[in-house]
């Protein structure tokens, strides 16, 4: 397969073929997580806040996951640019071994430890017993999530980003198929509780992994996994982690980020932990469809870089920023004409939704602006800088709005924690638009 089509179409055609897709099975993921959260909602509002403190765990595992997976992407894309296929393969295949090594381990340090993390923010034993109950169903298919991730990115290096779709959204249609029916014990299925939705979701992750595997089967990619190639070269590995580890690290920073307000909210009332949770769900809605892009973005920049077209290559950017920014405007028209719609998605309390209503206000204030951020940082890591993406990720995830809600919630109560979320895109973006044009002559 020749894939010099990534440095000769036209730049905003090849972007749209290359993100569309992504942008559909991102879309696709965000309604299976507000259906995921709308479903368990339903068993009780004790049910919900379990989940949400479960969230930043199951975070953590994803974004190391993803992380590592972007490590990958960025190499092959880099080595196919420069015609180098034997340096391809290994990247492919040593990042397999190791994203399952990744998998094991997480998978049990994150059931072990999870009863002390769910008591560190509440004493109400339901609570911790839902999120266990929850956590360890979920975290047990942990190297499903990561096989499938590591196909993800690969088959998104090569350009085949319509099979990487349909892997996605079928791993998304059967949870959502299955969430009511082993929830609320419809069909077959007993009444399984929180533990449904937890095993749902298990059995989604299995279903797209094996449908890439059968895929690269059936219909092979210009990348091969290859047995002799899976020894750890420390050159290799290396190179992988450089990037790797950053995206990680990126990624795992929003956990970071919604324990510590957890804690700041809980202080003034569980309403407030529990309209956080939502708000991370919602929001999953806006900024997936822009990382959607974002996936389309990298393995072109990376292709482009490789092949020394820098000129393309700050096209690519440019367009980018433009598509990033539309996604972000309409996100923001949503929040503002409709919060409470959105926030009565999750429950009829009226203080809830109330509450959920001017917390989504006044974070919208920072979507559009965010834009330069996403897309710096997704750059960043698409043309193989690491290190500076994450400068950004941890300006947007802790340096600056960690401090800043503490001091606005002294301020001005709970609310000053919704307004620190915008007073930090517009932070970030500057330092983003300099780490970008510093990195990238």
């Amino acid at each position: 397969m020749n894939q010099t089509y990534m440095k000769e179409q036209k730049i905003l055609p090849l972007l749209l073929k290359m993100s569309l897709p992504m942008v559909i099975s991102m879309m696709v993921n965000s309604l299976y997580n507000i259906v995921d959260s709308f479903f368990v909602a339903k068993i009780s509002e004790n049910a919900m806040t379990a989940l949400s403190l479960v969230f930043p765990v199951q975070n953590l595992i994803s974004s190391v996951m993803i992380g590592f997976a972007i490590g990958i992407n960025a190499v092959i894309s880099f080595f196919m640019g420069a015609q180098n296929q034997k340096q391809a393969d290994k990247a492919a295949s040593q990042g397999m071994l190791l994203s399952c090594i990744h998998a094991v381990v997480l998978t049990v340090i994150c059931i072990a430890g999870m009863p002390v993390f769910l008591k560190m923010f509440t004493k109400d034993a339901e609570i911790v017993s839902l999120g266990l109950k929850y956590s360890n169903i979920a975290f047990a298919f942990s190297i499903m999530l990561g096989i499938e991730l590591m196909f993800e990115k690969v088959f998104q290096a090569v350009g085949r980003m319509n099979a990487s779709m349909v892997c996605l959204m079928t791993g998304c249609i059967v949870n959502i198929v299955l969430d009511p029916m082993m929830i609320f014990g419809i069909g077959p299925f007993p009444a399984m509780g929180i533990e449904g939705a937890a095993l749902a979701t298990g059995i989604g992750q299995t279903s797209a992994a094996v449908l890439y595997i059968i895929i690269y089967i059936v219909k092979p990619i210009p990348v091969k996994f290859r047995k002799s190639e899976m020894r750890i070269e420390g050159s290799m590995a290396k190179r992988l982690y450089s990037i790797g580890m950053p995206a990680s690290l990126s990624l795992a920073l929003p956990s970071i980020l919604i324990s510590v307000l957890n804690v700041i909210l809980a202080a003034y009332s569980a309403v407030y932990v529990f309209v956080l949770g939502v708000y991370y769900k919602l929001q999953t809605f806006l900024y997936l469809p822009a990382n959607g892009v974002v996936q389309g973005m990298r393995p072109l920049m990376g292709y482009n870089y490789g092949a020394g077209e820098h000129e393309r290559v700050r096209k690519i950017y440019k367009t980018s920023m433009v598509l990033i920014f539309a996604i972000m405007a309409a996100g923001t028209i949503l929040c503002l004409a409709i919060p409470g719609s959105l926030i009565g998605l999750f429950t009829s309390n009226p203080d809830t939704i109330n509450a959920g209503e001017t917390a989504l206000r006044i974070i919208s204030a920072g979507f559009i602006v965010s834009t330069v951020s996403v897309t710096s940082a997704g750059a960043l890591e698409g043309l193989g800088k690491g290190f500076p993406s994450l400068i950004i990720s941890v300006c947007r995830y802790v340096a600056v709005i960690i401090p800043v809600a503490f001091v606005m919630s002294r301020i001005t109560g709970a609310v000053g924690v919704w307004h620190a979320f915008w007073i930090t895109e517009v932070i970030t973006s500057v330092i983003s638009y300099i780490v970008y044009k510093k990195n990238v002559k």
